[in-house]
């Protein structure tokens, strides 16, 4: 039986500004070396799924989630730049791995915090398995809300 391959779209995970991946201020995302994507800049300290799913993990430091899809589509939603420093400070997280997502609370992060210890509170949104999609659509830049189409996957 063949499995059907239908579009994926992904949402942004937040309300704010989605920008392209190559503005992400952290070469390692810029330049697509985890795979396509879409950078947010947020205007409020809170991260939704962007995807009906199952999160897959939960970084130690609170501040990087991985989701699979549905219909398969690996993600990486990793809040703020260089977060990871402050080893969960400031992070809220709401679910854990195994967890089935839908459109929904996934964590909460102090920007004021963030920022305040001198990291960009910028969200890089990546497609880890990029080599196994068919194509991926334009990025829809912009302002945004989380109920937003920002990219589609084929």
């Amino acid at each position: 039986e063949e499995k059907q391959i239908s579009e994926k779209v992904i949402k942004s995970p937040m309300n704010g500004t989605v920008i392209p991946l190559s503005e992400v201020p952290d070469a390692v995302f810029s330049s697509e070396m985890l795979g396509k994507g879409f950078g947010v800049e947020p205007s409020e300290g809170k991260a939704y799924a962007p995807v009906d799913g199952e999160v897959t993990t939960v970084f130690d430091t609170k501040h990087a989630l991985g989701l699979m899809s549905k219909n398969g589509v690996e993600l990486l939603i990793h809040i703020g730049m260089d977060t990871v420093k402050l080893n969960g400070r400031g992070f809220d997280v709401k679910v854990k791995a195994g967890d089935q997502v839908k459109a929904g609370d996934l964590a909460e992060f102090d920007m004021d915090l963030i920022k305040s210890e001198g990291y960009p509170v910028t969200t890089a949104v990546v497609i880890t398995n990029t080599d196994d999609c068919e194509a991926i659509g334009e990025v829809k830049t912009g302002a945004v809300t989380k109920d937003t189409d920002v990219l589609t996957v084929l």
